[in-house]
């Protein structure tokens, strides 16, 4: 059998932490193969060695039965190899071409062309059936769209096998759907793609094999064909997995959330939220379903302080919070985990505790008379994530 790529007996280790210990993937040619675990089983580890981003200290890799030595993405680059990364690579105040092509600029005349270059990109776009407008600005598009940017990155640059990392993570049901098609036209065209995930029913759907990674540990190699989701569950956990969940009846009280007659105006100064009404009630779960880019991102905004609304009411508690500052919004009893994480929720330099504080650092005892007091918070934060980690952990037994 002649693989694509092979990763034989790869180890990655960081401080006090083995990631990886001796995994081995083998990826045909022309075959969606996926790689799964939990968060933090190893799988993104074991993907960033291969696209160069890590130095693995042991085990060997080869592309198309050659042994290579991948030290950085331009070698991988070269050898056919991309990958679309969970958190993008994207700059927001460039172009969808000029995020494309940046690192591979095509010149002319010593400046760079960027009317053949939004053409070629044009041309890879309708190819693919990824539709995208070459002249759009990042800031402008939504996040489905700028996966399929992250994805002309690769094949701008002659990618064969593409990597696609939690692809699905950040996409509406319907995004989801478009993306599977978009992979099965790749493999048409004589592409292979790995695909890492944690979501069965994915997997099912659109891949050829999978590989199971748990706790840094390769666990095996099975044809989708021939398997099912509670056996890849099992595999992937180390114990037998129940798919039912017994759920109560929710029982609503008073409303703790009312919006009236809102409306927000997006970046370009069109209304994207229009007259909304909405009552949230203590005791309840409300989704709010709908394509991203309908105004899910700027409602959101709005009661949370970081954008203004144009005009309407938002109210908490019966007490209004319309555009005050988020500072102000946070103390009124309103969390928010954003869309993406890593760009608007955290500060990853910043160890746990300081993240933790963020938005309570200058109320005591976490600081006192603007000094922050690392001897209170730090225990108090290290304790508070350990009882929820003991409780997430005690209800997955």
């Amino acid at each position: 059998m002649e693989y694509v790529i092979e990763m034989l007996n790869i180890r990655k280790e960081f401080p006090g932490i083995v990631a990886n210990n001796n995994i081995t993937l083998q990826v045909e040619k022309g075959e969606i193969h996926a790689l799964l675990g939990e968060n933090g089983a190893g799988k993104s580890t074991l993907m960033n060695v291969l696209f160069g981003l890590y130095q693995p200290e042991k085990g060997e890799i080869r592309v198309k039965g050659e042994k290579v030595n991948i030290t950085n993405p331009n070698i991988a680059n070269d050898l056919g190899i991309g990958m679309v990364h969970q958190h993008f690579m994207l700059v927001d105040t460039f172009t969808v071409t000029e995020n494309i092509i940046l690192g591979s600029e095509p010149k002319k005349m010593g400046t760079v062309d960027i009317k053949s270059a939004e053409k070629e990109v044009q041309e890879i776009s309708e190819r693919y059936g990824l539709k995208v407008d070459p002249t759009a600005k990042i800031s402008d598009i939504s996040v489905g769209m700028q996966q399929r940017v992250e994805i002309l990155k690769t094949l701008y640059r002659g990618a064969e096998i593409l990597i696609f990392d939690e692809p699905t993570a950040v996409l509406t049901p319907q995004e989801i759907i478009e993306l599977i098609q978009i992979m099965k036209t790749l493999i048409n065209e004589g592409k292979s793609i790995i695909l890492i995930t944690h979501k069965l029913k994915e997997i099912m759907e659109v891949c050829d094999r999978v590989t199971v990674i748990r706790k840094g540990e390769g666990i095996g190699t099975v044809n989708v064909s021939e398997t099912n989701p509670n056996e890849l569950a099992s595999l992937m956990v180390g114990r037998e997995v129940s798919f039912t969940t017994e759920k109560t009846a929710a029982s609503p009280k008073e409303p703790v959330l009312e919006i009236k007659e809102l409306n927000v105006l997006d970046s370009r100064g069109i209304k994207s939220v229009k007259g909304l009404n909405l009552e949230v009630r203590a005791g309840e779960i409300v989704g709010i379903a709908g394509v991203d880019g309908n105004g899910q991102t700027e409602l959101i905004e709005a009661i949370t302080g970081l954008m203004k609304s144009d005009s309407g009411q938002i109210m908490i508690n019966g007490k209004e919070i319309q555009n005050q500052k988020p500072r102000q919004i946070t103390r009124a009893g309103v969390g928010h985990i954003p869309q993406d994480r890593h760009k608007h929720g955290l500060v990853l330099d910043f160890p746990i505790g300081e993240n933790m504080v963020l938005q309570t650092y200058n109320q005591e005892p976490n600081s006192k008379a603007g000094i922050l007091n690392y001897k209170i918070f730090i225990p108090m934060q290290r304790k508070s994530f350990k009882n929820l980690m003991s409780e997430h952990l005690a209800n997955t037994r």
